[in-house]
């Protein structure tokens, strides 16, 4: 199958300054992809190349098998950025309305429809854009980005300000939108719950550099640590306590009544903790290992960048 998003060693220097350090992925059609790396990593850059926007220096990206550069190919592309592109003093029927024109649409009402019933806004369709919260501006935002029917949606930051109960809609919506409409998501967030929540495989970009690639359970699973909570029948002597601190392998974090929080390091089994804990005649009563988060993961990759 045609990958929806393909770059192959892309460049861009702004500036004096390399931005884009000859990045290379692959987002499949269907995935719900997400781009993440802390302010000034090439994020931005990234998404205006991807939009034409901007040209890269060297290297290549395709759209649906399609060079970025032919006119043809940015209309399989659907767009939502910060800010929001909308118009306060329109309604929401009216701003979609506005769009559809541009991309050439001559028969839009029942497009315009469909699209509000989706981002579920039917009820609010006539009122002014102004009015809208932040977590509906950003649903209107979405419907605006799949007007023209796009293969592949670039959102940044779509849940940013909004509210709890507004980012699960919206979060619901890119789920619909990938799932069940057959869009490609390819999502640059901040949020790292919403990405591991939704996305099915991510990118960190770093400086420049992609610094972590592939399917999000995969990478937390191959990431080693995460935390291992040990419970006991009874309080743990001080002694086992004293002997584990001085143990960096078992990583002892924190300890409670009754149980025992590690982070261990990468090829310390839980079984090996367990072991030294009955050894010394602590009677266990439950163990369980918790995959690395995307937010250790996060933290780990960049850390080890700084330290370079």
């Amino acid at each position: 199958m045609i990958p929806a998003i393909r770059l192959e060693n892309v460049r861009k220097t702004l500036g004096n300054r390399e931005v884009l350090k000859g990045i290379s992925l692959t987002v499949a059609t269907g995935d719900i992809f997400g781009y993440l790396g802390p302010n000034g990593a090439g994020k931005t850059t990234t998404i205006r190349i991807l939009l034409g926007l901007l040209k890269a220096d060297s290297g290549r990206l395709d759209i649906m098998g399609q060079d970025i550069s032919r006119s043809e190919t940015r209309r399989k592309i659907g767009f939502a950025l910060d800010p929001d592109g909308l118009y306060d003093n329109m309604t929401a029927e009216e701003n979609l309305e506005l769009y559809a024109r541009i991309y050439g649409l001559s028969t839009a009402g029942k497009r315009i429809a469909e699209l509000l019933r989706a981002v579920r806004l039917s009820d609010r369709a006539k009122e002014r854009v102004g009015t809208y919260s932040r977590g509906m501006r950003q649903r209107l935002a979405l419907a605006r980005a799949m007007t023209h029917d796009p293969e592949v949606l670039v959102l940044d930051e779509p849940t940013a300000g909004v509210d709890p109960s507004g980012q699960i809609e919206v979060r619901q919506i890119m789920l619909d939108v990938a799932h069940h409409r057959n869009k490609t998501v390819f999502l640059s967030s901040h949020n790292l719950d919403e990405v591991q929540r939704i996305c099915n495989r991510i990118a960190l970009i770093d400086r420049g550099e992609i610094k972590l690639y592939g399917e999000t359970d995969s990478l937390r699973r191959g990431t080693g640590g995460g935390t291992v909570m040990i419970e006991t029948a009874g309080e743990i002597p001080p002694a086992v306590l004293d002997e584990l601190k001085i143990l960096p392998r078992f990583g002892l974090r924190e300890k409670q009544e009754r149980s025992l929080i590690f982070s261990p390091q990468e090829g310390t089994e839980v079984s090996d903790i367990i072991s030294l804990l009955t050894g010394r005649g602590v009677r266990i009563e439950g163990a369980a290992r918790q995959e690395a988060s995307l937010e250790e993961m996060y933290s780990a990759i960049l850390k080890e960048v700084e330290s370079i």
